[in-house]
């Protein structure tokens, strides 16, 4: 008998060493993927284009575009509903994105 008891290296008909090289080409794959998505952009607009928000893949800001008309110093509250909505939706749709690249992989537990 081998190692740990099962024969030839093999748990239940498994090849432990394909089984490891498999496991970290997928982890390299996963990396990739999420370094690719980290390098998209993201845009967003809300208020008919009145704001205009992009952002990278890592979730960062990268510009604020406000069209002067929008700004109202009587009404700041929907200037900063405007930018936050904006935001939200950038941010959602790299939480899509990551979704959809990273669900490929198909692994339970895992909560993209």
């Amino acid at each position: 008998m081998g190692r740990g008891g099962f024969p030839g290296g093999n748990f239940g008909g498994i090849n432990m060493n394909q089984l490891m090289k498999q496991a970290k080409k997928m982890q390299a794959d996963m990396e990739e993927s999420q370094r690719e998505i980290q390098a998209k952009e993201f845009d967003a607009s809300t208020g008919g284009g009145a704001v205009n928000v992009r952002v990278n893949g890592a979730k960062q800001v990268i510009e604020i575009k406000i069209d002067k008309d929008v700004v109202d110093p009587d009404d700041v509250e929907m200037l900063q509903d405007l930018i936050m909505t904006a935001i939200n939706e950038a941010m959602k749709k790299v939480d899509d994105a990551t979704a959809s690249e990273m669900g490929k992989y198909n692994i339970p537990g895992m909560g993209f």
